[in-house]
């Protein structure tokens, strides 16, 4: 019986549908190919006639889409300067949609902070500042304007300012005796062998958070607060990590959007986990509104700016502040502390002058005060090429230009990011006698000293320099004065200190310092 229903379609097919369909795949695709190419031509011309007729600074080879991206290796300071000795101490460099400048020459950093510092005052917005930094409205990251100014003029005031660091000195004066005196349990009868990154550490650490939060987080009677501090290292330890490279997504939007390599959710994690921990901290201030150990912290003093403005100092203010001194503050000196000792280890004559410093100006009766150090030209001098050698901050906080603006005779677009290689101009040969040695004389009067103030710059240039800069430069001369007085040091081996440095925003040492100390006379009669 023959069927009703109407044969597959397929019946219908001209014999030869196949080969059809084969030649119209492969003309589509050679359209394909003749459409890319021809994007990727006028891309390229694009970005020539542009450049050209922009005159933008010098910039190499750049790849369609990701530009200079693949380029971005680590130590990224190490990088840039290798880009700059064969593009020019100004170049650029094209990131994804975003455009970056690399200044490594004092000439240009001084046109960057000096007519154009308002116009680089802003920083650009990255990924992290909007999940860590409370949507770009910290210190660090708040654009230039009002709000930008009160943060400032908040921190000045309540924190670094004279007064505040007077009342603040005898924390940083307990902290280094405690610390000295742990040294002085294990050397007190002979050479012993110490691993100072972790004892630096913690003294800064406790350091910055007496001074905001009243209490100590390290030491062996301070036990009861030792997980939560605990909880603010890893946190501090997860945001440097997080931040040693660039993340590809703030180049690239597309990469957020699928989660490149978790780091969107790694970073909102951080988020909350920082905004739960600091949140804790403030209420239990609230709650111990009356306890005197707490009466003069920065704490206890924004609360009560909040209670008299509170559509201001909110919250979400306070804690920011806190991030901001606590991630700044504490990493950075504590690592200066560890290239200086390590410096001063395979330098012994450095160490020996340093020593005979003291002793003439000091005495041995006595320890080093900071009302002390500007009687003490030669130590600071060791800080100083410390800082020159080894920055804290190799590469400066990223700027990025408000409004179109010129350099060098190169003109900068508005938004373009721009950075200033601080470790490649303090290392500069054409501005440093013998640049890579350890030479503190360098920076006694007369020497090496003029226009100094864009050939050092470890705390930053311009408006947006970093302003905790007295309170580190006391916590260094102090400690390192300190540790001079009274203890005698000698490195663990005949071999050098290894100098390798880390990959990090901080600069840290590959190995962790190591090093042998034996109380001094000065050392036992304070400690014994």
């Amino acid at each position: 019986m023959a069927s009703n229903q109407s044969p597959p379609y397929t019946t219908y097919m001209p014999a030869n549908f196949q080969q059809i369909l084969s030649f119209e795949q492969i003309k589509m695709e050679q359209i394909l190919i003749y459409s890319l190419l021809s994007a990727l031509f006028l891309w390229l011309a694009t970005k020539f006639i542009t450049s050209r007729r922009k005159n933008l600074p010098p910039t190499p080879l750049t790849l369609p889409i990701l530009g200079h991206l693949h380029l971005l290796k680590e130590p990224l300071h190490r990088t840039l300067f290798s880009l700059s000795q064969k593009h020019g101490p100004i170049f650029s460099l094209s990131l994804g949609y975003r455009f970056l400048i690399v200044v490594s020459s004092p000439s240009a950093v001084q046109q960057c902070f000096t007519k154009n510092d308002i116009v680089l005052a802003n920083r650009p917005r990255f990924i992290m500042g909007k999940y860590v930094g409370y949507n770009y409205t910290t210190l660090g990251l708040a654009p230039y304007g009002d709000h930008w100014r009160n943060l400032r003029k908040l921190c000045t005031i309540e924190i670094f300012s004279s007064t505040r660091l007077n009342m603040s000195l005898d924390i940083r004066r307990d902290e280094i005796n405690r610390l000295l005196l742990q040294l002085y349990r294990v050397s007190g009868d002979g050479f012993a062998k110490v691993e100072m990154k972790s004892m630096f550490s913690e003294l800064t650490f406790n350091i910055i958070m007496r001074i905001m939060a009243g209490k100590r987080y390290f030491g062996e009677e301070d036990a009861q607060n030792s997980e939560e501090g605990r909880r603010f290292r890893e946190m501090i330890n997860e945001l440097f990590e997080l931040s040693v490279s660039s993340y590809p997504g703030d180049f690239l939007p597309i990469l957020q959007w699928v989660d490149y390599n978790g780091y969107m959710r790694r970073i909102k994690d951080l988020g909350r986990k920082t905004d739960e921990l600091i949140q804790e901290m403030i209420d239990e201030h609230r709650r111990n509104k009356g306890d005197l150990s707490i009466k003069n912290t920065m704490i206890t003093h924004l609360l009560a700016l909040q209670e008299s403005q509170p559509q201001y100092y909110t919250d979400v203010l306070i804690k920011g502040l806190i991030q901001v001194i606590l991630n700044a503050g504490t990493d950075t000196t504590a690592l200066t502390l560890e290239w200086a000792m390590s410096n001063l280890l395979n330098n012994p004559q450095v160490l020996v002058k340093a020593r005979a410093e003291l002793d003439k100006h000091i005495g041995q009766e006595k320890l080093v005060e900071e009302a002390d150090l500007a009687k003490l030209p030669y130590l600071q001098c060791i800080i100083s090429e410390t800082l020159r050698l080894y920055p804290a901050a190799p590469l400066l906080v990223p700027h990025s230009a408000s409004e179109i603006c010129s350099i060098g005779g190169y003109q900068i677009p508005k938004d373009a990011i721009l950075m200033v290689n601080a470790w490649a101009i303090q290392r500069d040969p054409k501005l440093w006698d013998d640049p890579t040695s350890f030479k503190p004389e360098r920076f006694k009067q007369g020497k090496e000293t003029s226009d100094l103030i864009y050939k050092l710059m470890p705390f930053g240039l311009g408006r947006r320099a970093c302003p905790g800069m007295v309170l580190a430069q006391h916590v260094l001369g102090s400690t390192l004065g300190a540790l001079i007085q009274c203890f005698d040091w000698e490195r663990v081996s005949e071999k050098p200190i290894d100098m390798t440095e880390g990959q990090g925003l901080t600069m840290p040492k590959v190995e962790p310092l190591e090093a042998m100390c034996k109380a001094s006379q000065l050392g036992k009669k304070l400690f014994a």
